[in-house]
Order: structure tokens, then C-alpha cells, then sequence
């Protein structure tokens, strides 16, 4: 028997865009608990005078697509509130892209924003979006870096450079180098065996620009995402 297919919904990522400009998405981040659009379709009673031995027969009617929603951390003021609250009676292009790449592409109109501020738990809100019209699925898409990987700490021999991978959309799994340009000429070679989330600059890197390469990759594509280059590493 082969091996279960099955995965966890973790590093799914939702996004959406105007209608009259519909490659411009927004990113809304810390979502939770993601459902997808699903449709409905009702059934017609098509029964007459000779429906055989007197049994009911029914027709397709007009399919619903639904409801989509999730729920998010809710953060009063950031980029995501702001971009919900404003989203309140805009159709917009809405995308959901799973780990393998996959994406559900759907109109709709933000419904309901429902926020919750407990005594003793993290504030959360949920977001209900009325589909219109019938879901879009793609096959699998090459993966996206939404925001591109970065590099925390001082360029210094022997104090640790520490790695940001970046939000992505349609990535399972990642792939780090790290790299150093020696000749100052904007081409980077890897540091072997810097695969990590951090490195350590060494003597022999004094002087050389440090970044680091992120790849993101399902079962179909893979894609490379970069950080901007450290200072030049200097001596202890």
C-alpha cells in the first residue's frame, strides 16, 4: 500500500487584490484555520405524471459557491486590520495558495470581520467573504517569496549572522546557503557547509559582503529568493 498523500494546512497563505487590479495582491498575515470556498447546488423537483413507478425525480439547479473564511491574530492597527477594515463592501480578487502550490482563486465581498479581545487569551478575528461567481483551481504553482529572506546582525568575525527565510506562498520545504562575495564584483560563491539558519563570519571573510540564499520548493518548482548582502565582514 502506498504511503498516505495526506498533509498539514501549514504555510497556506491568503491574499487578496482589487478587481481593477488584479495582480496587485495584499498579503494578510498570521491567518488561521483557513476554509476555502465550497459550493451547494440545488436539487429541482422535476416529478410529473409518469415518473416511473410513482418515485420522485429530480434535476441540477443553480450551484451557490459559498462561504470562505479564516480566522487570523488580530493586531488593532497593522497592516492586515487596516487592509480588512478597508476591504468592508469591495468585491475582490481573493487568493488562497496551499503548500504544494496549488491555488483557489475566487471573487467575493468581505461579509463579516468579527474581532474578540479576551481577558486571558491572544485577540483573534474572523473573517467571512461571500464567493460570487465559481472558484478557480490551478494546478500547482512555482513557489513565491512574499517577503524576500533577511539577515540580522553585525558583519564581524565570529558574531553570529542570523537568517529571517521570508514569508513564502506555495512552498513545502527550504533549502539555505550562504554566500560571500571575495572580489567585490557582485558575484557571490557558497560558503561550504552554511546551510543553516545562521553563520558565523571566520578571518577569511574579512572584507567580504555576506548573504544568503533561500530556496522554496514543492513537488513541481522550486525558487530562489535572496537577502541584501551585510557590510563587509570586519575583524574581531
Amino acid at each position: 500500500m502506498p504511503d498516505t498523500e495526506a498533509s498539514i494546512g501549514y504555510g497556506s497563505v491568503f491574499e487578496f487584490a482589487d478587481i481593477a487590479t488584479p495582480t496587485d495582491f495584499t498579503y494578510i498575515a498570521e491567518v488561521f484555520n483557513l476554509t476555502p470556498p465550497s459550493d451547494t447546488t440545488d436539487d429541482i423537483d422535476a416529478t410529473h405524471m409518469q415518473s416511473p413507478n410513482k418515485t420522485r425525480e429530480f434535476i441540477d439547479g443553480l450551484t451557490d459557491p459559498g462561504e470562505a473564511s479564516f480566522e487570523m491574530n488580530y493586531v488593532p492597527g497593522s497592516a492586515s486590520d487596516l487592509a480588512m477594515i478597508a476591504a468592508k463592501g469591495k468585491r475582490k480578487w481573493n487568493r488562497i495558495t496551499f503548500p504544494n502550490g496549488v491555488q483557489v482563486l475566487f471573487r467575493g465581498t468581505r461579509k463579516g470581520y468579527e474581532k474578540t479581545t479576551p481577558t486571558d487569551d491572544k485577540q483573534t478575528a474572523t473573517v467571512t467573504i461571500k464567493v460570487s461567481g465559481e472558484p478557480i483551481q490551478t494546478a500547482a504553482t512555482a513557489p513565491r517569496a512574499i517577503e524576500a529572506p533577511s539577515i540580522t546582525g553585525t558583519a564581524q568575525v565570529g558574531v553570529p549572522l542570523t537568517l529571517d527565510p521570508g514569508i513564502w506562498a506555495g512552498a513545502k520545504d527550504f533549502a539555505i546557503q550562504w554566500q560571500k562575495d571575495n572580489a567585490g564584483d557582485g558575484i557571490f560563491a557558497d560558503i561550504v557547509g552554511a546551510t543553516g539558519m545562521a553563520y558565523v563570519p571566520v578571518a577569511d571573510d574579512v572584507g567580504d559582503d555576506i548573504r544568503v540564499t533561500v530556496t522554496g520548493s514543492n513537488d513541481s518548482f522550486s525558487t530562489d529568493a535572496n537577502s541584501i548582502e551585510t557590510a563587509a565582514v570586519i575583524a574581531a
